[in-house]
């Protein structure tokens, strides 16, 4: 471990934020996360045959038992439990910065004044990169949250030039991030950015059911109302009509075919049905009817573009991006002895570990 991500592992273990630091763990970050378990979850419910009214599809056929095997899980790919449940001692530094690229109603960090401590979207991944990689080899980008692709690739473009001091870049995108990084690779080909290659994080490649689903105004979310509120924010609404599958299918991806000079990866996210008053509830089940595993907001085939490094177990849209409830997690382990399987920061941790054993 380099002695600067040491030092960044020592300040987050004695915040009382973590919790207490035990004395039997050698390495200092993990004490941030418990032992990971061997015990993988459950498979995801199985897919049933539909019956469609207009683009609402409903199940014909009773469920079956959680415990039948799901046929379509085949095409997940790799199936990652606890490989990220805890930090390792030593990650290899990537030669080049990384571009952490935020999702749709993203930003990289928010104020609200000087007694409120901000709020950041990659929430201690961007911290614990920097300690590993230095600083400035960390770029954190903020572009329009509910933008076109078009405009946020550019300001996307903009940001990687005046903060990557003219050298080559790795961008790890979570959610749209990864279409604005594609985008911008393939349309707007900057002179002044040099992108080796970009790790897409449940990025909706082939669109989402769920847009289809609120766009053709079956969900309880109006989107007339929901457009006045972002704009009188000050902010577009472009992105929304821009996820569907159609726009994506037949449209985005015929225009943007990948570039030979970059490499791409990408990972998937797969949960089992939310609580009842998770935000995720609605979403999921209406993905998992139609596209089938997804993370709450992007199924698994979605995901997959370039090489798919595999699907992550258990983990949601927000767990990505280390948005996860430790509340809940301390619960599971106090009375179900469930141990959480999965560390955003170790994640993109082995992400920069990936991309410097790859030479980039």
């Amino acid at each position: 471990m380099s002695p600067c991500l040491a030092r960044w592992c020592r300040s987050q273990c004695s915040s009382s934020s973590f919790g207490s630091r035990s004395s039997t763990i050698s390495n200092p970050i993990s004490a941030l996360i418990p032992t990971s378990s061997s015990s993988a979850p459950a498979p995801a419910a199985p897919r049933r045959p539909l019956a469609c009214r207009g683009s609402r599809c409903l199940s014909t056929t009773p469920s079956r038992s959680k415990d039948d095997a799901d046929p379509r899980l085949k095409d997940l790919g790799k199936q990652i439990s606890d490989d990220f449940a805890v930090v390792r001692e030593h990650y290899d530094t990537p030669k080049n910065p990384i571009v952490l690229a935020h999702g749709l109603m993203g930003f990289a960090e928010l104020r609200f004044g000087s007694y409120v401590p901000p709020i950041h979207y990659w929430h201690g991944i961007s911290d614990a990169l920097r300690a590993l990689a230095g600083a400035p080899a960390i770029i954190t980008a903020s572009v329009p949250p509910s933008g076109s692709i078009e405009e946020r690739a550019a300001k996307l473009s903009a940001d990687i030039a005046a903060k990557a001091g003219g050298r080559s870049v790795n961008i790890i995108a979570h959610s749209m991030g990864g279409l604005d990084a594609r985008y911008m690779i393939s349309h707007l080909k900057p002179r002044d950015v040099d992108v080796l290659s970009l790790v897409t994080v449940a990025t909706p490649h082939r669109g989402s059911a769920f847009a289809d689903y609120l766009l053709d105004g079956q969900g309880p979310i109006r989107l007339a109302n929901l457009y006045g509120l972002i704009e009188r924010a000050g902010l577009g609404t472009k992105a929304f009509g821009q996820l569907t599958r159609e726009y994506m299918e037949n449209e985005f991806n015929p225009a943007t075919p990948d570039s030979e000079r970059v490499r791409y990866f990408s990972y998937g996210a797969r949960t089992s049905t939310p609580p009842l008053l998770s935000p995720f509830r609605q979403s999921h089940r209406i993905l998992e009817e139609v596209e089938g595993a997804n993370d709450g907001l992007v199924s698994v085939g979605s995901s997959r573009w370039g090489d798919y490094k595999g699907t992550l177990v258990d983990v949601s849209h927000l767990d990505l991006i280390n948005w996860s409830n430790r509340l809940k997690w301390t619960l599971r382990k106090v009375w179900l002895g469930q141990t959480r399987t999965f560390n955003a920061v170790a994640f993109y941790l082995d992400i920069a570990d990936m991309l410097a054993k790859e030479g980039l």
